[in-house]
């Protein structure tokens, strides 16, 4: 069954109300316009999603455009198709670290990260990155780093008391983002929504930092390349798969073939994705009195499959999880 182009782009308004005032006017301003979702409804339904639709208008110049979102599709329709054909979601959000770092202070290290969907692979280094953990700051050992992740914690998280030790760094992507290359970092920069200054901000130093010692990328799907991206990590080395955001993107079958192969890996495995999108991890937090309509919409910081802690999606927020609500 089709999916209502026009409900899906006012349901992402609605999302983002809070946070882009410019993407829920956009959103709006779509769904209102019967000749835009004609036009975005000849697209492939994984080319039309909201943000990813944004992001290309974006990189194209839609935010200096003053006719307006719906006159600018419109009118780079030809160039808006060939971009979404060529783009995946990329989000590249190191803020995610903060979460990230949570879960490896329980995993003995050194640590060697393979993050499957890695973008530009800004979130391999958590090592890098200072931090405020509702005012405890954890920092790298030469000193301050130059993005500081701010991460509010609940009742009963504590924060980490070291950043992990990563010997090696690496990923795989279906386009790997170089950042190094002046077009990929503008792609990331389209990725953030308009009027999260602190994004841009940390999306940019993140840059910088991963400029000075670039990670090392596969181009490849996470399941046909598993295995030799566990094959790089180095003898001594735990090896930590790290999924953030990315298995959504995944249809389930494959998902849950990718699921069993990380288990048979030997591998430790950190993941902070929603909360139905993996079973074993959703069953236990309904097994401890979380009804369903209370996990909706819910990130959940992960390691091995069992659930640490509810995470902001961006790594922002760290709530315990381990009791039902109202317990």
């Amino acid at each position: 069954m089709a999916r209502d182009t026009a409900q899906w782009f006012r349901d992402f308004g609605w999302q983002v109300a809070s946070v882009s005032p410019v993407y829920e006017a956009w959103a709006g301003a779509v769904a209102a316009d019967p000749a835009t979702v004609a036009l975005l409804e000849t697209l492939p339904e994984q080319h039309r999603q909201p943000p990813l639709v944004f992001a290309v208008a974006s990189l194209l110049g839609a935010r200096d455009h003053d006719a307006g979102i719906t006159d600018f599709l419109r009118s780079n329709a030809e160039a808006l198709a060939a971009e979404l054909a060529a783009r995946p979601m990329q989000t590249n959000e190191p803020g995610r670290c903060a979460a990230l770092t949570a879960a490896l202070a329980a995993i003995d290290g050194p640590v060697a990260l393979l993050e499957l969907g890695a973008s530009a692979g800004l979130c391999l280094y958590p090592d890098r990155y200072s931090y405020d953990y509702s005012g405890h700051s954890l920092h790298p050992d030469d000193g301050p780093g130059a993005v500081t992740l701010t991460c509010t914690l609940g009742a009963g998280i504590e924060p980490p008391r070291r950043l992990p030790f990563v010997v090696m760094r690496s990923g795989v992507d279906l386009r790997p983002l170089d950042v190094t290359s002046p077009a990929d970092a503008a792609w990331l920069g389209a990725l953030t929504w308009p009027g999260q200054h602190d994004r841009e901000s940390r999306v940019r130093g993140a840059i910088a930092i991963a400029r000075d010692d670039p990670p090392h990328l596969l181009q490849g799907d996470a399941e046909s390349a598993l295995d030799e991206l566990l094959a790089l990590a180095p003898e001594g080395a735990t090896p930590v798969i790290v999924t953030m955001g990315v298995l959504i993107y995944i249809p389930a079958p494959q998902r849950e073939r990718l699921a069993e192969r990380i288990r048979a890996s030997g591998a430790r495995w950190v993941s902070l994705e929603g909360a139905s999108v993996l079973p074993r991890v959703e069953r236990q937090l309904r097994d401890a009195g979380w009804a369903e309509d209370e996990l909706r919409g819910r990130f959940v910081l992960a390691v091995d499959e069992h659930p640490l802690a509810f995470s902001g999606a961006y790594g922002e927020t760290l709530e315990a999880c381990a009791l039902g609500a109202g317990a």
